[in-house]
């Protein structure tokens, strides 16, 4: 079997080193091979041990979504990003922000630009789906509510302290229109706020949310 063949039916996945390995078995020095490849553009780095088929394949590439689960874990894809997946925000963005339990860290690659921010505890692990995103592509996503709560949550600076501020922020700064936030789960939100950060600018979130 050759390397495209080996490589074929992963397309669409991040390929980890110790796929690759695998794949090649056959190679007396499968690591030398990944360097021809890499050298060759079938293969392009994202990060150490995880690679993309690189466009000398000419395979489906995995998604950004799902691509940033695997560079940096454990994850979820949050924040404005996951807020323009789920139309709640009109803007198109291209960094991927997700959270994470392990220390804030930032990624350039040639995927793109991929950014994690801390979590706490039990917080971190409320609000997360798995999403479809393309076939045989699935990623971890935060829900509409949760992606909001966690922008609020890891943005410096952000005190929401009254209904005017909450309404500022929300409908004016990240122009998310009244009747979608009416029809977020403040119920669930609820829920979190016993171990969220900043506790009291959620409460106020809600309160406001529920208000409309």
């Amino acid at each position: 079997m050759n390397v495209i063949q080996a490589i074929t039916p992963f397309q669409g996945q991040p390929l980890t080193h110790q796929l690759l390995l695998s794949l090649l078995k056959d190679y007396k020095r499968p690591n030398d091979k990944i360097h021809t490849l890499l050298q060759e553009q079938m293969l392009v780095p994202v990060k150490k041990g995880l690679y993309v088929p690189g466009p000398a394949l000419k395979l489906r590439q995995p998604e950004s979504f799902l691509l940033a689960n695997h560079v940096y874990g454990p994850s979820y894809v949050s924040m404005d990003v996951a807020l323009s997946y789920h139309g709640l925000i009109p803007e198109r963005v291209y960094e991927i922000s997700s959270m994470t339990t392990k220390a804030s860290h930032e990624f350039d690659t040639p995927a793109g630009r991929f950014a994690y921010y801390h979590l706490p505890f039990p917080y971190y692990a409320y609000g997360i789906r798995q999403a479809k995103l393309d076939e045989n592509q699935y990623a971890l996503v935060a829900t509409p509510e949760k992606a909001l709560s966690d922008k609020i949550v890891t943005t410096a600076g952000i005190i929401l302290r009254s209904r005017r501020m909450v309404m500022e922020y929300l409908v004016e700064n990240l122009r998310i229109d009244e009747e979608v936030l009416a029809a977020l789960d403040t119920n669930t939100m609820q829920e979190w706020l016993g171990c969220a950060p900043k506790k009291k600018s959620l409460e106020m979130v809600i309160k406001t949310i529920k208000s409309l």
